[in-house]
């Protein structure tokens, strides 16, 4: 009976395995949360957004191609003029060496031995200065020509090394842009509003075009001119440096650094900074464009010791701008803070945003 009452409880518990298994097996797959219909509508628009904005840097990196194919060219024909002068100059040399060589030059020697008077022998070393500072001449412009022609050299091993990684830029760019009109096909194909959705694109890149780069430009030049006097204005709000032996702390609160910026330009009215931890985030609205950017700060050493800012993300009513449309900004426009401006002798050491303050921490130069 033992062995009855385990068997029975042992095929109960296989047949419970079996059904919680099929149980599990007809549980719905966790899906990845489905878009919304405006969600999918704003992707479609951000793409092709960044699909005018990355068409733009490879605008940019055929230009820069071209000038170093240029660049290379004139290279070339240097080589060949170098080349032709060289070879010119080296028959001139190699007559000189020969002359050494072959003791021609030792008959000025005796010559020079042989004066019957001061006056001859004045006019003897005259003549010889005269050859020997020519065949110096000859032989230092074969010199230089053959060191000309190997910075030549070195020149066009820099520009094809330079013309290869603009290449490969260039192919990135290129593959990004065929990825993202792929994906806008696929997303458009068999949608009822495909006309529409491609309406609403053309519009919002002429729209970005015509006012909201311009708008974004101009913020972005407002903040740089604005930082260049940071320095001085914290000159007179000495309650934001704290002075410890030969530490310096710079601490400057959202809040004052809003003000300042106010102080400068009235754009800022509808604009504000604020600093959470370790970040950096500044925007606003005006005129129906909303704009905002959040970065952070680091310190660099070249080529000027300062808080350098970068830009991690760049919005434009809503749309997120591609990696190179930032990288632009970043390159026309200084948003640093640079303390030695304020301090000759002291240099940043490093920089934190929390507690809706921006620290730097600064160190005398030794």
């Amino acid at each position: 009976m033992a062995f009855h009452r385990v068997y029975v409880r042992g095929r109960l518990l296989f047949i419970l395995l079996i059904i919680l298994m099929l149980a599990v097996c007809k549980l719905p797959v966790l899906a990845e949360p489905q878009l919304t219909e405006d969600e999918q509508v704003n992707q479609i628009l951000e793409k092709s957004l960044s699909i005018v904005e990355i068409d733009k840097e490879i605008a940019r990196i055929q230009t820069e191609k071209q000038k170093v194919m240029d660049e290379m060219s004139v290279t070339d024909k240097n080589i060949v003029q170098r080349e032709q002068d060289i070879k010119e100059k080296r028959e001139e040399a190699g007559k000189v060496l020969r002359a050494y060589y072959m003791g021609e030059r030792e008959i000025l020697l005796r010559a020079i031995l042989s004066f019957n008077s001061l006056h001859e022998l004045f006019a003897m070393l005259d003549y010889v200065d005269i050859i020997f500072t020519k065949d110096r001449n000859t032989l230092d412009s074969y010199t230089n020509e053959y060191m000309s022609l190997k910075e030549e050299y070195t020149k066009l091993g820099s520009r094809k090394t330079e013309l290869e990684e603009i290449e490969n830029r260039l192919q990135t760019q290129r593959n990004r842009v065929a990825q993202l009109e792929q994906q806008i096909d696929g997303e458009l194909a068999g949608r009822s509003d495909a006309d529409r959705l491609r309406l609403l694109m053309e519009e919002l890149t002429n729209y970005w075009e015509s006012a909201g780069l311009q708008e974004v430009e101009l913020y972005f030049g407002a903040i740089s001119k604005a930082m260049n006097k940071l320095p001085n204005w914290l000159e007179d709000n000495k309650q934001y440096l704290e002075i410890n032996g030969f530490n310096y702390t710079i601490r400057i609160p959202e809040d004052a650094l809003n003000t300042f910026l106010r102080e400068q330009d009235k754009r800022f009215n509808d604009f504000s900074f604020r600093f959470e931890d370790g970040k950096v985030t500044a925007s606003g609205k005006h005129d129906n464009i909303d704009i905002a950017v959040t970065g952070h700060y680091t310190v660099e050493e070249e080529p000027k010791n300062g808080i350098v800012f970068h830009v991690d993300e760049l919005l434009f009513n809503g749309f997120a701008l591609p990696d190179t449309t930032r990288k632009t900004l970043e390159e026309k426009f200084d948003l640093g803070f640079y303390p030695g401006d304020l301090i000759t002798f002291i240099q940043a050491k490093s920089v934190e945003m929390k507690d809706k303050e921006l620290i730097v921490n600064l160190k005398m130069k030794l």
